[in-house]
């Protein structure tokens, strides 16, 4: 049995019986999510998915129904209070607790929720009679919860981060409580289930903590609070507050129901709310107050105290579709937890027993345990893929690789860095010296120093199904491994034995795998380029260094994204070649649309006539049409001037009217509308080129003002292609230019050895001089067919193996023009290309 025979459904149904919910998941799916058919989402963990009958029945209550400010007296307003209260009753019988228990105040998310506790709770500093308060949190926290220590901190309070090992190592064998004289409250926080491993902390540590039993509450004379963050455990799990009476509890809807973002609530336990102290009031908190004297009273209900001003009611009434769908579909969140954790476990059961053909391990998983109990381990699976040398492969490029695939994931730190720290063992030092070398928290640079910065994480919600799993590992063990795939079965046999522990049921028929099976491959396809032969061909001999470079073929791209065209010689303007990457396509909100999500717009085809003055957008099945491409007066004041971004960069961007907008549309089938960017507004590069005085302007281009790309080198890739592995009898290589129009490069020049011009400083190209501002990383767009505007599988494990990540493809440039200059700058295909070396 090789190992996509693992990766089947009765495989996983061998080791887990929990599977659905008592129906069939591929109806659920294709009625509730057909928007996401071809897409293998698995970022739930981020934001889960909404069930399309829960929009539905939200939009008829909303259109049905006149919905009024709860704060006024009339019989739409009363509508609006009595359902909103409905709904907090119903939220608390979620979790198992009463009115006369806990309280729920609404806020816009979990970070909101935690912002109010830090504002409100009476820290006390600490003075000559009394200890301060403390403010303790695990080191496995979220950015948003370790934030509190800076408000804290102004009170003069003591911020202390507790490891996971030190609650109990550290517990006291008694509780410490009885008997305390003194009553200065301190706040300890912990996540019910990390965000970053999914591991689930014991919900006892809320009255260990209370009764001063666990540490640092047993140190620590006073009274201690609990704030339990709950926003990444209740996505897939239940929580039953009855066991675990936590003071403040923290969540975010859109984690458990997809809809409606924006829309969180904190949990307070009756009996602490009266300790919690607010300075600000805003509308509907006050019970009375005078606007000419510091007197204020406020409201009495606890919910109307701490929610200012007028709460989301809309959002608050779509909360009650939520509920009702979440338990139609599923039964309720015991099932979501058991199907979940069961895809969770699965996943990672293969994973970590994937090898390449070397016997090396394909994964570093960042776990506590072996995933052996729902109880202990949520839908979460975090790790780092190794190659077959055991270096770590950067999860950039895991992450660029899984969009080709349509699979959705997440990357990097996940706001948790405590526990990215711990587990992959950065030290604070490496921290901040991978700040210093320019990494910051949201950014794609994923090793420093040969070391990795983050990592991928996948998760699953309750509508994700086997298939979901089936196609991640299969992306694994094609993109990833070095052939032959090979598993190791010690370790496989022995979690399938702990997974009987894990269920209900006796029943765990073994799964037979032979190494005889295991090993089978054809024998031509046995050797496999490397990263290091491939980046060995980019060094030239030194009797080479004479050799003649040309520049043979230029193009423009007008509108970003869509397709090229190509010219014999271009004026240059001080964005690079006139009026490349000038327009691109927004979607209906105003969104710049890529190849990247919508991958048809490279069948437009733009051409630029200078002479005419115009830009004629051409597709097949499309009439042509033109617009302007300059803006004469009248058009920049009929024009809607609008902002939008640009690879991260505020742009200021002119709207081209219906007619363009309305063509697009029918093209692509999505509203879309075609933008330029203004000419009164200059965007510059974030990093100043090389010993340049001023700042180089830029288009609507992602990086720097051109792109160069090798003949030799595309030639390398495609021999490297040929030989691969990957290939099967009967495929059809890419040619040439294929090849160059993935890569989608501005400039083309022939001569020399493969990937040379990594090691350039400047070029002259004709009599213009161009500075090298650094290496192209690849991304999705080399999966796209630019003749046919799809997706192909033969890139996805040819061309983005080499290129994605492993090595740059591609150099990016600045141009160099004269000052003032009375004539046009030209570049003519044939020009004699001179490059300069970096020093050594």
């Amino acid at each position: 049995m090789d190992f996509q025979k693992l990766c089947t459904f009765e495989s996983f149904q061998q080791v887990w019986s929990h599977y659905g919910y008592g129906g069939n998941l591929k109806d659920v799916i294709e009625q509730e999510f057909s928007r996401i058919k071809e897409i293998t989402y698995l970022d739930h963990a981020a934001a889960t998915l909404y069930p399309e009958s829960l929009v539905r029945d939200y939009c008829q209550d909303i259109s049905r129904n006149l919905y009024g400010n709860p704060h006024s007296h009339s019989p739409c307003s009363r509508l609006t209070h009595d359902t909103v209260e409905r709904v907090r009753y119903r939220i608390l019988q979620h979790f198992n607790v009463t009115p006369e228990e806990y309280s729920v105040i609404f806020t816009s998310g979990c970070t909101a929720a935690l912002k109010l506790v830090a504002e409100s709770f009476p820290w006390r500093p600490q003075t000559e009679s009394e200890v301060g308060s403390l403010y303790c949190y695990l080191t496995d926290s979220h950015t948003s919860v370790v934030g509190i220590r800076g408000l804290a901190s102004g009170w003069g309070v003591v911020a202390l981060s507790v490891s996971p090992q030190e609650v109990e190592n550290k517990a006291k064998d008694e509780a410490q409580g009885e008997g305390d004289i003194y009553q200065t409250p301190h706040l300890f926080c912990y996540p019910a289930q990390s965000n970053f491993s999914g591991r689930k902390y014991p919900l006892s540590y809320v009255k260990g903590i209370q009764a001063r039993r666990l540490y640092p509450a047993c140190e620590h004379q006073g009274r201690w609070f609990v704030l339990l963050d709950a926003a990444s455990h209740v996505s897939c799990s239940h929580l039953n507050l009855q066991d675990c009476p936590a003071d403040f509890i923290p969540i975010s809807f859109y984690k458990m129901f997809g809809f409606p973002t924006g829309l969180g609530a904190l949990l307070i336990h009756n009996g602490a709310a009266g300790m919690l102290k607010k300075t600000y009031f805003g509308g509907g908190t006050a019970a009375a107050y005078l606007s000419g004297e510091d007197y204020y009273v406020q409201a009495e209900n606890i919910s109307d105290r701490f929610e200012d001003g007028t709460i989301s009611f809309l959002d608050i009434i779509a909360l009650h579709h939520s509920f009702e769908a979440l338990y139609r579909i599923t039964g309720g969140m015991h099932n979501i937890e058991q199907h979940t954790f069961g895809l969770a476990h699965y996943t990672y059961m293969l994973l970590s027993s994937l090898c390449h053909g070397n016997g090396r391990p394909v994964a570093q998983i960042y776990t506590e345990g072996q995933f052996e109990s729902p109880s202990t381990q949520g839908a979460i699976l975090n790790f780092n893929l190794v190659d077959s040398h055991g270096q770590i492969i950067g999860y950039s490029q895991v992450d660029r690789m899984a969009s080709l695939y349509n699979i959705h994931i997440r990357t990097g730190c996940f706001c948790n860095t405590g526990a990215c720290q711990s587990f992959l063992g950065i030290t604070n030092q490496q921290m901040k010296r991978n700040l210093q070398a320019g990494h910051v928290c949201g950014d794609s640079i994923d090793l420093v120093d040969g070391q990795p910065t983050g990592s991928v994480r996948i998760s699953f919600g309750y509508m994700s199904t086997f298939e979901d799993c089936q196609k991640f590992l299969n992306f694994v063990a094609e993109c990833f491994v070095e052939k032959p795939v090979t598993v190791d079965q010690v370790r496989l046999e022995k979690l399938k034995t702990a997974t009987a522990g894990a269920q209900s049921t006796n029943e765990d028929p073994q799964i037979r795998i032979t190494s005889e099976e295991i090993h089978k491959v054809d024998e031509k396809k046995k050797k496999q380029p490397t990263e290091a032969s491939l980046r060995g061909c980019g060094h030239r001999d030194s009797h080479s260094h004479g050799e003649a470079y040309t520049l043979t073929n230029i193009y423009i791209y007008p509108i970003k994204s869509c397709g090229a065209y190509e010219v014999h010689d271009w004026p240059l303007g001080p964005l690079g070649l006139l009026y490349d990457r000038g327009w691109m396509v927004v979607n209906g909100n105003g969104v710049c649309l890529s190849q990247k999500r919508e991958t048809r717009l490279c069948l437009i085809r733009p051409q630029v006539h200078l002479a005419s003055n115009k830009l004629l957008l051409q597709a097949s099945g499309m009439d042509t049409i033109s617009v302007p491409l300059e803006n004469n007066d009248q058009m920049h004041t009929s024009y809607r001037v609008c902002q939008t971004k640009v690879c991260g960069d505020r742009v200021e961007i002119l709207d081209c009217g219906d007619e363009a907008a309305s063509w697009l549309s029918d093209f692509l089938g999505q509203p879309c509308r075609l933008i330029r960017q203004s000419p009164d507004f200059t965007r510059n590069m974030k990093k100043r080129p090389n010993r340049a005085a001023t700042s180089t302007s830029l288009s609507l281009v992602n990086e720097a003002q051109y792109l160069m790309i090798n003949h030799a080198s595309v030639e390398l890739i495609q021999k490297l292609m040929s030989s691969s592995q990957n290939y099967s009898e009967g495929d059809q290589l890419l040619d040439t230019q294929k090849v160059i129009s993935r890569f989608r490069a501005n400039l083309v020049i022939a001569g020399g050895e493969p990937f040379e011009e990594n090691n350039w400083s400047h070029l002259i190209i004709g009599n213009t001089q161009f500075m090298v501002q650094g290496h192209c990383e690849r991304c999705q767009m080399v999966g796209v067919d630019q003749d046919t505007g799809t997706k192909t599988k033969e890139p996805l494990m040819s061309l983005s193996a080499y290129c994605t990540g492993k090595v740059t493809f591609g150099v990016y440039l600045t141009h160099q023009l004269p000052d003032e200059s009375t004539t046009a700058t030209f570049l003519s295909v044939g020009s004699l290309v001179q490059p300069e070396p970096q020093s050594s």
